[in-house]
């Protein structure tokens, strides 16, 4: 079972270009589970029909108990989705609310069950605290991707992010694969974004480029991978989860 968390800053693309990924992978065969690490809990949605799905934290407030059935839905080509959700608007941290629901995961035995060729947890990388920092830290994942944008916020966040990594990698956690490039036609953005890896020391592993079929695609509460198959620009996003 590979697992690999995928980090950016809110707003960039990440959970757009995760669930191509997923539905990618899952329709070349791979069994794949999606955990969306975001309080938004919008991860999975453009593998559901644009439907939002149960949380764990939300399930486990609202029910005496909760089975593995109740926190995994099987979404667009099999991709089993799992969302941690986050704690009442006020009351709470979340990133405990995602350590909660890695424990509740562990206790479900999710993994053994399902068994997934390969796990993508799709983590917020606006703050990098001890709950998202998760994956890293805990070992859940082993490769972790950075989602950005030649936008100077999502840089900054970039940076932030890959510091934690190679903070943890000393500790034999996961380490860092590098920047996928969600162009967002900003003037001279891959230069900018080019420096940006240069200065982190990692490499850019893909480049996706801007396409209108992904807002399209979005619209029918679908993935690129899904909605238009046979399009030039879900076999980028072939391409690219190949790589993974």
């Amino acid at each position: 079972m590979k697992k690999i968390a995928i980090y950016g800053k809110g707003g960039i693309g990440k959970s757009t270009t995760v669930s191509n990924i997923s539905a990618a992978l899952a329709m070349d065969g791979k069994k794949v589970m999606q955990i969306g690490c975001d309080p938004k809990a919008d991860s999975t949605r453009n593998l559901t029909r644009g439907e939002k799905i149960p949380t764990v934290l939300d399930l486990l407030r609202d029910k005496d108990s909760v089975g593995l059935e109740d926190v995994v839905t099987v979404g667009d080509h099999g991709v089993l989705c799992v969302e941690a959700g986050g704690p009442v608007p006020g009351v709470g941290c979340a990133g405990r609310g995602i350590i909660t629901a890695f424990e509740k995961l562990e206790e479900l035995q999710a993994f053994e069950t399902y068994e997934p060729d390969i796990v993508i947890y799709d983590v917020l990388g606006d703050v990098v605290c001890g709950g998202f920092a998760m994956p890293i830290r805990g070992g859940y994942a082993e490769d972790v991707y950075i989602v950005s944008s030649g936008e100077m916020m999502s840089l900054y966040a970039a940076s932030n992010i890959a510091h934690a990594v190679k903070m943890f990698g000393k500790r034999k956690y996961a380490s860092l694969k590098g920047i996928i490039l969600n162009g967002k036609n900003i003037e001279n953005e891959e230069e900018l974004v080019m420096s940006a890896v240069k200065e982190i020391e990692t490499e850019l592993v893909y480049y996706i480029r801007r396409n209108p079929l992904v807002q399209q695609a979005e619209a029918q509460g679908k993935t690129v991978v899904s909605a238009f198959p046979d399009s030039p620009m879900a076999q980028e996003y072939l391409k690219l989860a190949l790589m993974l």
